[in-house]
């Protein structure tokens, strides 16, 4: 009896001696390194959460629909609806589906500014901008043109006036070097009667009849 008295006190404290270890806070026996990761909280995109549901991981509307930007959405779906919208941007590829999605927010802008005729209107206004804008680029284009005509006219004749002053000079040398008995001064070597001497000696009647 005293054997077996004496066992299991000793079991009980070889048993108290290797549960002392274990005893300790996870606190003191987890690292640092070895703590769980906070959650992660992933806000749902907007379209989500104006037609409140729960945002999946392959959102369609997410990508291009963000949190921060509510209206872009309210603006769509008040025109064209969320279903509409999905079904048409599951029917594009991806790579178009931005630019479908700023189409769509454009227009139901537009249509929101004017519900009569939403994007027409404005391409209208476009439209007569752009031949307002080519109807001036046409006048401008046919001024250029007249203005280059009216200045080589004015180039011509100032050419021609600067020839005629150069030639003139050159004229009037000409006739200043020319010999005696050139054409232009025969005219001055040519004798005539009312020059020649009259004899005194020949009778009036004689004279008048050589005249």
């Amino acid at each position: 009896m005293g054997c077996t008295a004496n066992n299991t006190t000793v079991a009980n404290t070889c048993t108290h001696t290797s549960s002392s270890p274990g005893s300790l806070s996870p606190s003191r026996s987890l690292s640092p390194l070895t703590r769980p990761a906070s959650p992660v909280i992933v806000s749902p995109c907007a379209a989500c959460k104006i037609l409140r549901r729960r945002c999946v991981d392959k959102c369609v509307l997410a990508p291009y629909f963000p949190p921060t930007e509510p209206a872009k959405f309210t603006i769509a779906h008040r025109v064209f609806g969320a279903s509409n919208i999905i079904k048409f941007l599951q029917d594009l590829p991806e790579s178009q589906r931005a630019d479908a999605v700023a189409s769509i927010v454009y227009e139901a802008s537009a249509r929101v500014r004017d519900p009569v005729y939403g994007c027409a209107g404005a391409i209208c206004q476009l439209q007569k901008q752009v031949s307002d804008l080519q109807a001036q680029l046409a006048k401008a284009q046919a001024e250029l043109i007249n203005m280059r005509c009216h200045q080589e006219d004015l180039v011509a004749m100032l050419c021609m006036e600067m020839a005629a002053k150069t030639s003139q000079p050159q004229i009037f040398q000409h006739l200043a070097d020319a010999p005696f008995n050139s054409p232009g001064r025969i005219h001055q070597n040519t004798p005539s009667f009312l020059d020649e001497p009259t004899n005194p000696s020949m009778p009036w009647e004689q004279m008048m009849l050589w005249t």
